[in-house]
């Protein structure tokens, strides 16, 4: 039995997704795994050079997803299924391709971490992403812009004659088509996945491909790669080569036996086949393996520590148990990204399965004996040489066209195919995928303009061939206001700002104003970003007050606005007008966590520790709350000190007699790293 592919529902309890950002997202997202390299770091040349190689200036044109919460229905999600007699795989087009899971049949057993729920959280460059199965993560280093997004998805011939299943679309943050084809040979304990990656323009684009498989996570569960040392990042800003399995007498190959959250990245030897597996206490599990060009391989562990077991629950529901992340990766880590020349591609085969060894011999403590038992029941259950083959003849398949559509992404893709005249063969944007998105910029395409289209402006392009055209085109509100976020994403942050301001002169409404007040924060002008905040919210307040149908959509534009308002006007001593604004809104929810927590952050700084200390005893939830941000604690903390005080100075002695007397609740410890 090859692979056949059908189409399926699966129904989970599901957050929705919610409404994305009215604002533009100028800022480069979370920005956890920034790091200083000294030049005496002892990083290998290459990869200080990717390290270094092209960092995001913002997320721009892909849009902020926030507009999720906690509250989980029952959902139908469409799916897609692929089975052969040994395997059978579900994904999920909609959400970024997700295989969501992957069952062994003979052995009734599911080889992922199965998450029974689908809770976003903050942790895509974006925001909503979600844990557990198997991910595709292209753009820049985190997780994808697509975590939450559909894919195009098809039946496509595979090279046994049976079926695969192609899932492509058009990455945003780099403009590149990527494609990913999974099968089931027949009588295959392996899914096999190519990926194709392609650069169609005439110039070096920066790459980025990780693959994340979510493991189950146990006291016995043991993470093994054929590396004896490993580049280790632990969210302290820094990176250091540290030996494998362990350091300080601990085995951190086992997930549970550290205590905050980190990554490993394998430094595997040139030359040798590259894997990565988890195994359980009776020595089974998931292995993955490739063929060289998916160089690098890295574990993720959340730790035994409070922040990570927090984490888990809250991507999760309490009881589910915990996982870990293996990963595959175009360079040695993830804060790295590799040149594709003009006209080139990066494609490779990636194995997923099952990997049965002796207990005794992958849990014992030579260390080299694990890797050996691994290597070699590894190439007899999937010999190197097969996956080189597999790869050769999947070549010649990767340019085949689908022969049946089963799900539809977006229309970018198509608008650049109408742009350049772009042909792609086995990934088809045709004209049919194009939508109201995407109306406006052939507008600008086909006549030079770019029409206002509704109160908020719609989706944004910032590639420097649309900001040509925009260039071009006649000045007016959407025109300058469009310019201005092309020109920042450049990194021509004064001529943004001259064309935001032409954009005010032209009536474009409150964004603008917005964006300039982004631009003074990031220039440090704390004082002159509040002044243009301020502005903002004014403006927003007197659109969303007009009688007119359009006011609705300003509505949602002021809470927005004031979230990132309210700490700018803290920061500038404008105390009492950062009160106004926040008693003036009536968010849809009053219990909303981020509403909540710039009320205590207020009353903080109106010299109101008490009052703001009970709010957090209330209780509150930050839905959009990001990897790695300390806010909870740090506001907790402030106020424990501000209590301490009593009125008086801050000095370490109030400092440390706060952390004592004032330990940080559970239900807001999340911070990633050593206190």
């Amino acid at each position: 039995m090859a692979t056949s592919v059908r189409r399926t529902t699966l129904t989970l309890p599901a957050a929705p997704l919610g409404p994305d950002s009215p604002l533009p997202a100028l800022r480069a997202g979370q920005d956890v795994h920034h790091i200083e390299v000294p030049q005496d770091a002892g990083l290998p040349a290459d990869m200080a050079r990717q390290i270094g190689c092209a960092p995001l200036r913002s997320i721009l044109p892909a849009p902020l997803r926030d507009g999720y919460g906690r509250s989980r229905r029952p959902t139908d999600l469409d799916a897609l299924v692929l089975e052969n007699d040994r395997l059978r795989a579900t994904v999920l087009p909609g959400l970024g391709g997700r295989v969501h899971s992957l069952h062994h049949k003979p052995t009734d057993r599911e080889l992922l971490y199965r998450n029974p729920v689908l809770q976003p959280a903050a942790f895509a460059l974006n925001g909503a992403w979600f844990s557990g199965g198997i991910e595709w993560n292209i753009g820049a280093t985190g997780h994808t812009t697509l975590s939450c997004a559909p894919l195009h998805a098809a039946r496509v011939p595979a090279p046994d004659g049976g079926e695969m299943l192609r899932l492509w679309e058009w990455e945003r943050l780099r403009d590149l088509p990527f494609q990913v084809d999974l099968w089931l040979p027949e009588g295959s304990d392996f899914l096999h996945v190519g990926v194709r990656i392609r650069n169609p323009h005439h110039h070096t684009v920066p790459v980025y491909w990780w693959s994340n498989t979510a493991v189950p996570e146990g006291e016995r569960t043991r993470v093994l790669a054929p590396a004896d040392a490993a580049w280790h990042f632990g969210y302290e800003r820094t990176l250091r080569r540290v030996p494998v399995p362990g350091t300080d007498g601990t085995d951190r190959s086992y997930p549970l036996r550290s205590t905050h959250p980190a990554d490993y990245f394998y430094d595997v030897p040139d030359g040798t086949r590259r894997w990565v597996t988890s195994l359980d206490a009776d020595g089974r599990g998931l292995v993955q393996t490739s063929t060289d060009a998916l160089r690098g391989r890295k574990l993720f562990l959340w730790g035994a520590g409070r922040a990570g077991r927090r984490w888990q629950q809250w991507l999760t529901e309490p009881g589910s148990g915990g996982y870990a992340e293996i990963q595959a990766g175009l360079a040695r880590t993830q804060l790295e990204h590799v040149p594709l020349d003009a006209g080139g591609e990066f494609s490779w085969l990636e194995a997923y399965g099952p990997l049965a060894t002796d207990p005794a011999a992958v849990h014992g403590a030579d260390w080299g004996a694990a890797r050996d038992e691994v290597a070699a029941r590894l190439e007899a259950a999937l010999p190197r040489a097969e996956v080189e083959a597999a790869y050769a003849a999947w070549l010649p398949y990767a340019d085949q066209e689908p022969k049946e559509t089963l799900a539809t992404g977006s229309g970018w893709g198509a608008l650049e195919a109408a742009r350049t005249g772009l042909d792609l063969p086995g990934t088809p944007f045709g004209p049919a995928t194009l939508g109201a998105e995407q109306e406006p910029w052939l507008t600008l395409l086909r006549t030079g303009d770019l029409p206002v289209g509704g109160p908020v402006p719609g989706p944004v392009l910032t590639a420097p061939a649309w900001r040509d055209l925009l260039e071009s085109a006649p000045p007016g509100p959407s025109i300058d206001y469009h310019l201005g976020l092309a020109q920042w994403q450049a990194g021509d942050r004064a001529q943004a700002v001259r064309s935001w301001e032409r954009a005010l002169g032209h009536g474009a409404g409150c964004l603008p104003l917005y964006c300039l007040a982004v631009a003074e924060s990031a220039a440090g002008e704390p004082a002159r970003a509040a002044d243009r905040y301020a502005q903002a919210c004014a403006e927003a307040a007197r659109a969303a007050s007009v009688p007119d149908p359009a006011a609705r959509a300003w509505r949602v534009v002021l809470p927005a606005l004031a979230r990132e308002a309210v700490p700018a006007l803290l920061a500038a001593g404008r105390t009492e007008e950062a009160a106004q604004l926040l008693a003036g809104l009536r968010p849809s929810d009053p219990a909303d966590g981020r509403y909540r927590l710039l009320t205590a952050q207020v009353l903080l700084a109106q010299g109101q520790p008490a009052a703001a200390r009970e709010i957090f005893e209330a209780g509150f939830e930050i839905a959009g709350l990001r990897e790695g941000d300390e806010v909870l604690g740090d506001t907790w903390y402030a106020i424990a000190e501000q209590l301490v005080a009593g009125g008086g100075p801050v000095t370490e002695e109030v400092r440390a007699a706060a952390r004592s007397a004032h330990p940080l609740p559970e239900r807001y410890e999340y911070r990633m790293r050593p206190v």
